[in-house]
């Protein structure tokens, strides 16, 4: 039995205005449904150009995304109904409380009333953050504001959730809080794409990667897969240095 795959990249290539170069280039891809997915490269690769253009915000030069079977050019309303973005910077207004945010989130997408109300109350108690919840973002720790920087993500419970760098910056135990949570949620049917310059981080959470640089992938598969065909290097941080180099990105 064919699996159809949750998320269809064909020929997809990005140009900003003013650079000659793509950031994205050709780029075709297949993730299906229920995969952590991990899209890994060097700053200025392409990573976060990809995922903005699958979220939406902003259209591709060429090539086409279908999303749940869903065009990202003609059907963009319906498509963020069903999936859920975690950027890199924190989508929070700092002078609110953590209740107040969530719940304008909430009705971002389209939760009202009890269902919104009791929503909020499941996941700020999951995440440790019931005793805070009136408190203002700006008081918060780095981790504090990570986690409520997910709940936004996932209000709705997403079938497709993006996350940019969601462990950036922040106390052990709330990455490993972060990352538990992230596979729980899997469990129950939740496709993950994510971006993270932590490669052992990755190695252990994706079931696939794709290391991507100059805008084309370089390297697809499991990460035991990449491992097993490069037996000379240890852990996927290695594949990834050999495959992008040590030079410095800025």
């Amino acid at each position: 039995m064919t699996v159809v795959p949750i998320i269809e990249i064909r020929e997809l290539t990005k140009y900003y205005k003013g650079n000659d170069e793509p950031a994205i280039k050709a780029l075709s891809l297949d993730i299906f449904p229920g995969e952590i997915f991990g899209l890994l490269g060097p700053n200025g690769a392409g990573k976060t150009t990809t995922i903005s253009i699958l979220c939406g915000l902003f259209p591709p030069t060429r090539g086409s995304v279908l999303i749940d079977g869903m065009d990202i050019r003609h059907d963009l309303d319906k498509i963020k109904h069903v999936i859920g973005v975690v950027p890199q910077d924190l989508a929070l207004y700092p002078t609110l409380t953590a209740l107040e945010n969530l719940t304008f989130f909430g009705n971002m997408y389209g939760m009202k009333g009890t269902v919104l109300k009791e929503r909020i109350q499941e996941c700020l108690k999951e995440f440790g953050l019931e005793k805070v919840a009136r408190k203002q973002i700006n008081t918060y720790s780095g981790g504090m504001k990570r986690r409520v920087n997910l709940i936004a993500g996932l209000l709705h419970r997403p079938k497709v959730l993006f996350l940019d760098e969601p462990t950036v910056g922040i106390d052990v135990q709330s990455r490993i809080f972060i990352l538990d949570y992230l596979q729980a949620i899997n469990k129950t049917g939740t496709t993950i794409i994510y971006t993270s310059h932590y490669m052992e981080e990755a190695e252990n959470l994706c079931t696939r990667v794709a290391i991507v640089d100059r805008g084309s992938i370089i390297a697809l598969g499991k990460p035991g897969e990449l491992l097993k065909e490069r037996p000379e290097l240890t852990n996927l941080e290695n594949i990834f240095l050999h495959l992008t180099g040590r030079t410095l990105r800025d």
